[in-house]
């Protein structure tokens, strides 16, 4: 799945503060999980850094993912290439203050692996396996990195239609087979626009949110490398979902998809959809 692995991750989290089992509020400082003498390039900027920053993408720390993957100036590259991921990201300087831009980086939603066993005593696959992918019958294989964290920002397997019972849960806000997997409430805070991403998109909570050409709303979409999609039009009632390995040139676009999906509906909402 690639990136959609960040999403997911986002509704294991999610999930957990449903429960109760992760405690700590969205404006925990991120330094609060790890041991400040230990972490390069601590300054104020830094200590400001929270999780919602970590779910948002805008840590301000200095990422650049914008070149080839066999660059080597590309920070998830060389992160991949690491003994210690989490290690790698913290350590890196500040560009920004917190919340002020959006800078994608897989490597912020690597550290949701760590956050999550520090602050719950629980590894975040073992949790979600119990609580999201056994609920909603999902079959999955998640890899870990060289020290045996979970691949958060990148190593999820799923089937198509597993991936489209992540859609499912979001577009009945929270809700499969009539009961609350993750709350309403997070459900409505991970779609809503925190900030203004790439390619004309918002971002949520590892979540992108693509402008309908009207403008009326959003598809919600998780997006991952080579042309892993998952489309939600709430609107429709309808999920659609994409896989594919186009590496070699370019994926097709979200935008182009959209505007070739919607024109082809043929009712404004499924009858029989509730």
């Amino acid at each position: 799945m690639q990136s959609v692995s960040k999403t997911v991750s986002s509704i294991i989290l999610g999930i957990a503060m449903t429960r109760g089992d992760f405690k700590a509020g969205l404006d925990t400082p991120l330094l609060k999980y790890f041991d400040v003498a230990k972490v390069k390039n601590v300054d104020d900027r830094k200590r400001r850094i929270t999780l919602r920053h970590v779910l948002t993408m805008t840590t301000g720390l200095d990422w650049n993912e914008e070149v080839a993957y066999d660059d080597p100036k590309n920070d998830a590259s060389l992160m991949e290439a690491a003994d210690d991921w989490v290690q790698y990201v913290i350590d890196r300087p500040m560009a920004h203050e917190p919340g002020k831009v959006f800078n994608y980086s897989s490597g912020v939603s690597e550290l949701l692996a760590h956050i999550f066993e520090k602050e719950t005593g629980q590894d975040i696959e073992q949790f979600g396996a119990k609580y999201l992918f056994a609920p909603l019958g999902i079959e999955y294989f998640w890899k870990r990195t060289p020290l045996g964290m979970v691949d958060t920002e990148g190593g999820l397997f799923l089937k198509n239609s597993d991936l489209a019972k992540i859609g499912s849960l979001y577009l009945y806000g929270g809700v499969w087979d009539g009961k609350q997997i993750v709350s309403k409430e997070w459900v409505r805070q991970s779609l809503a626009p925190s900030t203004d991403a790439e390619e004309g998109f918002k971002y949520g909570f590892k979540w992108w949110l693509l402008p309908r050409t009207d403008r009326s709303a959003y598809v919600w979409m998780a997006r991952g490398f080579g042309g892993q999609r998952l489309m939600v039009f709430p609107q429709e009632d309808m999920i659609a979902v994409f896989t594919g390995w186009e590496i070699l040139k370019d994926e097709a676009k979200d935008r182009d998809l959209m505007n070739r999906i919607l024109p082809a509906v043929g009712a404004q909402a499924c009858p029989a959809s509730r």
